[in-house]
């Protein structure tokens, strides 16, 4: 018998997507559905998946351990969004407002606006107001079910800026209940002072400030955004083969707007994941499909962007790649940070399946941040980590869409979430 101090007790439907990792073809379509589902963990750690009478045979609750009743509710693993800028300051509404009068992402660009914008803000804020954006922006990324969330820096575009962004997402840990998986993206563009010395700021990364970051510890993966106008294929290459050498895990910000072969360089490299996608040429999602390198989709930004063209993430699966999906949240081509409204665009603009699209939130997701083996899914030695939303049955995740179906999340083994609300919260 095994001992547990949290229970998640009589799930209508139970999602585990347990199984083999990553999930490819129609492995993606296996969620691991248990009606009945009870699942148990011990110091924040499941001891148990099963059925309820499976349960009653081999689990003994402690005196004092929680029971959740999740009767006639969904469960499934917390969401985990493999893609975000989380620490920026100020916002780019009135950019909004001229794309919607007919400007587009690159003549922003063109005219010192879009990321620039942003790293104008980001500077000019203290450590201290990043945090509270920060901590403000994770509580509502739980209020809708994300419990593991990459972050990445790159409003800085300097050592001092970038460590700051750095050091933000290393105190959220301490701070907040959701895990940060910190992404250096010192790479994300060309500072304003190096507008005319491209190759005076590439070895400023290289030469300079890649090997202080990862000297102190601050990020797990190095990204670089490989794109016309940002950093080219062969500058990409450089930038990555110096942070392979520091250590870094590598991203690739890959073909978002046009195919420059990123998706080929990210899958030569060994990169963990290849993000956007959408201009993927054929040998892309050839080169993806034999590998391991994540695909990493981001349906928010044709929608927020309002663009006709989407990621071929029906070619991607059929060739065998992995395909996870994220927010991108970032204040100018994807501001939302719900993972379910995530999941229902994977649905309604990708053409996934409700399951594929959940496993692409979850166990493939973790995976493409190299945290399958901690979460994304609902297995014995996991992480206890758990949404409870109150639907029907799961197909309503996505039939069900604008709205927040979160009821109850618990992170660690411990309620955060309830009714609706961050615990404490009135």
């Amino acid at each position: 018998m095994r001992s547990a101090d949290c229970v998640v007790a009589g799930c209508r439907e139970l999602l585990t997507c347990a199984g083999g990792l990553p999930k490819r073809r129609a492995a993606l379509r296996d969620v691991g559905l248990i009606e009945n589902g009870w699942v148990a963990a011990s110091k924040g750690e499941i001891v148990f998946v099963g059925t309820e009478e499976e349960y009653r045979n081999e689990v003994v609750p402690d005196a004092d351990a929680v029971t959740v009743d999740a009767t006639g509710l969904v469960g499934l693993p917390g969401f985990v969004d493999a893609h975000t800028h989380l620490p920026f300051a100020g916002d780019r509404a009135r950019e909004f407002g001229l794309r919607l009068q007919g400007w587009t992402y690159q003549q922003l660009a063109e005219r010192g606006m879009g990321i620039q914008t942003t790293v104008k803000a980001t500077r000019a804020a203290s450590l201290d107001d990043l945090l509270k954006l920060s901590l403000a922006r994770l509580d509502r990324m739980l209020l809708t079910g994300t419990t593991t969330v990459e972050a990445k820096s790159g409003y800085g575009l300097n050592l001092e800026d970038e460590v700051k962004q750095l050091e933000v997402l290393r105190d959220l840990a301490a701070l907040h209940p959701v895990d940060v998986v910190p992404t250096f993206m010192g790479a994300h563009d060309v500072p304003p002072e190096y507008r005319d010395d491209r190759e005076g700021y590439i070895a400023l990364l290289v030469d300079s400030i890649v090997p202080e970051v990862s000297s102190r510890g601050l990020a797990e993966f190095f990204d670089i955004f490989c794109e016309p106008g940002v950093f080219s294929a062969p500058e990409t290459r450089r930038l990555a083969e110096a942070a392979k050498a520091v250590g870094f895990g590598l991203k690739v910000h890959a073909d978002e707007f046009v195919s420059q072969g990123g998706a080929e360089l990210a899958a030569e490299l060994g990169a963990v994941s290849a993000e956007h996608l959408i201009a993927v040429s054929e040998q892309g999602i050839a080169r993806l499909g034999a590998s391991d390198t994540a695909a990493i989709l981001l349906p928010g930004v044709p929608f927020f962007l309002m663009l006709d063209k989407r990621a071929p993430a029906r070619r991607l699966i059929d060739a065998g790649a992995v395909v996870a999906l994220a927010s991108d949240f970032n204040p100018g081509s994807s501001h939302l940070s719900s993972m379910p409204f995530v999941l229902q665009l994977g649905v309604f603009t990708l053409g996934l399946t409700v399951e594929e699209a959940v496993n692409s939130c979850t166990a493939n997701a973790a995976y493409a941040i190299r945290r399958h083996a901690s979460v994304g899914s609902l297995e014995p030695g996991k992480k206890m980590d758990l949404v409870l939303c109150d639907i029907p049955g799961y197909v309503s995740l996505a039939y069900e869409p604008a709205r927040n179906p979160v009821r109850t999340v618990v992170k660690n083994g411990k309620v955060v979430v309830a009714d609706g609300r961050k615990a404490g919260a009135r």
